[in-house]
């Protein structure tokens, strides 16, 4: 009955086309959470970088429901730049315009 199962949802799977196989990753990636690094530069200076970021979402205007020119999200500030949550690095609101070098990424380690 397992087997049954899986193979049930492999062919719904395979069923689908390509951006709704994306839709389905990027709802569950919502639902998990993602281990992701912001990562923003000053030309090919880095000056901040943000760890255990779940996702970037981009801000819808109030009336006119419109996305806006920038992106916002939570994740721990990396003060020192060492790729580690240390003591003392707290979790923080971060907006970041369109215009920014920013680099998105989950967390190889």
């Amino acid at each position: 009955m397992r087997f049954v199962s899986l193979l049930a949802v492999a062919c719904l799977l395979a069923a689908c086309t390509q951006e709704q196989q994306n839709k389905l990753g990027r709802d569950i990636q919502n639902w998990t959470g993602t281990n992701g690094v912001l990562e923003v530069y000053a030309g090919d200076k880095l000056v901040r970088r943000f760890l255990k970021v779940d996702k970037l979402s981009t801000a819808l205007g109030t009336s006119d429901g419109q996305a806006r020119a920038y992106r916002y999200g939570y994740g721990i500030l990396d003060e020192n730049l060492n790729f580690v949550a240390d003591p003392g690095e707290k979790k923080v609101y971060f907006e970041i315009g369109g215009f920014d070098n920013y680099v998105f990424f989950e967390n190889p380690r």
